[in-house]
């Protein structure tokens, strides 16, 4: 305490400035409370571009400022919102420049919920929105793949189980082991980028594997984390998920192609069994020796009863019917042109009668003709046609009169 501030009359105690007082109040609460937990509900979340989170807890009596600085809000898993009720654990500040105190939050966690369980809760709410988890994005694994990549610690239990199980089932298949830290800090970014870089490979793997050995949910986080399932979604070729656990289900589970229980099952779900194949060809060859056989039995019955039809045991038969056939056929057609013949006859004879009475000839045959000026031809009806004097030609019965007009009477 400075000794040169005054001192009042009464009480004899020194006068304090509003900075000391301050830095007075600043000191016995940093030092009475260097780390304390408070319980309360957020309010007032602030998130500015420096990366730092304000915000305020409050209950039914009471409010307290409170802030969480860049470094431990990048450490907080899940998403905090207005209204969570949550426990906070930080030491208490003094702000002097304003008067007012807060709480510098270096650990926060959801009430009733863990802050893993929080965060996954929230993250693949998130991602099922998006449609990440749909079956309609799966892709199916290959028959028969030549070429196999497990992104995965190169030393640990799981490459081990899955390559044992891989030689016991399948032989015929490479196996390339892509390297990533499977937990702890960076594992995360390690397994997207071994994700990526199978898919950017010149001979493309046909099958991707991305797993562990089992662990407690803390092990196995870096499987829920966004990049790693974002990464599987993206992922061109099939991927199988074979993180080691059964109970827990993680995000890259759900996003995975195909979900095996443990590395060991994913090397039963990735390659067929070449014990149950030869089996299954075996058994292939007998129905096919079999199906062979009963074609040949079927064959030969219906050779032997084409032997026994009549067309084989009398060929020339069939021959001398069609022959004796097309002969009928000729004589019909034959009695038909004749008979269409006669009638045709017949109907031209009427004919040529009924024009013989009418010709013009046969009227002259009776005694009568046909007189025609001879100077254009006019046919001669009516004798007032004519003049004296005109030549007129009369058509016979057989041959033509040429005479000339000596007298006219017009009766």
């Amino acid at each position: 305490m400075p000794a040169e501030h005054p001192e009042t009359d009464a009480g004899q105690q020194p006068v304090l400035s509003v900075a000391d007082l301050s830095a007075l109040i600043k000191e016995a609460l940093e030092t009475q409370f260097p780390s304390v937990w408070v319980a309360g509900e957020i309010s007032n979340l602030a998130r500015p571009q420096s990366g730092h989170i304000y915000l305020t807890l409050k209950d039914e009596k009471a409010q307290v400022r409170a802030v969480l600085w860049r470094g431990a809000a990048q450490r907080v898993r899940f998403d905090l919102a207005d209204g969570q009720q949550v426990v906070c654990c930080g030491n208490i500040d003094v702000y002097p420049p304003r008067g007012s105190y807060q709480l510098v939050i270096r650990q926060i966690e959801p009430l009733g919920e863990g802050a893993l369980q929080l965060a996954l809760r929230q993250l693949r709410e998130r991602l099922t929105t998006e449609g990440l988890f749909l079956d309609e994005h799966k892709k199916p694994l290959p028959r028969f793949p030549r070429r196999i990549a497990f992104v995965t610690s190169p030393t640990g239990a799981a490459i081990r189980d899955f390559l044992e199980v891989l030689r016991r089932r399948w032989r015929g298949v490479d196996v390339l082991v892509i390297p990533a830290r499977v937990q702890g800090e960076g594992a995360a970014r390690e397994i997207a980028a071994g994700i990526c870089t199978a898919n950017q490979l010149t001979h493309r793997p046909d099958v991707l594997v991305v797993g562990r050995g089992g662990g407690s949910l803390e092990d196995l986080w870096c499987f829920n984390e966004e990049e790693v399932v974002r990464a599987v979604f993206a992922s061109e070729i099939p991927v199988v998920s074979a993180v080691g656990h059964e109970i827990d289900v993680t995000l890259s589970d759900l996003v995975a192609d195909v979900r095996a229980l443990t590395p060991s099952e994913a090397a039963e779900l990735v390659v067929p069994s070449g014990q149950e194949l030869l089996a299954y060809l075996d058994a292939c060859q007998d129905r096919l020796a079999a199906s062979v056989r009963n074609l040949v039995v079927t064959a030969r019955m219906r050779l032997d009863a084409l032997a026994q039809s009549r067309v084989l045991r009398q060929p020339l038969e069939a021959i001398h019917d069609r022959a004796r056939y097309i002969d009928e056929l000729q004589l019909r057609a034959e009695r038909a042109m004749q008979l269409r013949h006669n009638r045709s006859a017949e109907r031209l004879q009427a004919l040529a009668g009924r024009l013989e009475a009418l010709s013009p000839l046969a009227v002259l045959s009776r005694g009568y003709s046909v007189t025609q000026r001879t100077d254009d031809g006019e046919l001669i009806r009516d004798a007032s046609q004519l003049k004296a004097g005109e030549e007129i030609t009369t058509r016979l019965a057989a041959g033509s009169v040429i005479s000339r007009v000596a007298e006219i009477n017009a009766e």
